[in-house]
C-alpha cells in the first residue's frame, strides 16, 4: 500500500521533515519514491510547503496520509 508521511531529516533537537510517497512497509526514513513537500515545526511560523498538485494526484491514485500529514495538508 501506498502512504504519505513524514520522514525527519532533522538534527538532534531539530526536527525538520520531508513530506515523501513511499511504500506503508518501509520504514520511517528509508527509501521513498517522491518528494511532495517539507514541514519545519521548530521555526517561528512553522514553516510548511506542499506540492498540492502532487499531493491531490497521489491520493487520487490511491494513497493514504497519515494522520499528521491529513491535518497539515488542511493548512497548506
Amino acid at each position: 500500500m501506498t502512504v504519505i508521511r513524514l520522514t525527519r531529516i532533522g538534527k538532534k533537537k531539530q526536527p525538520f521533515y520531508r513530506i515523501v510517497v513511499t511504500d506503508s512497509r518501509k520504514r520511517r526514513d528509508s527509501g521513498f519514491r517522491e518528494i511532495l513537500g517539507y514541514y519545519n515545526p521548530m521555526s517561528a511560523e512553522k514553516t510548511l510547503k506542499l506540492d498540492r498538485e502532487r499531493y491531490d494526484y497521489w491520493t487520487g491514485v490511491g494513497a493514504k496520509p497519515s494522520t499528521t500529514v491529513a491535518r497539515i495538508a488542511q493548512k497548506a
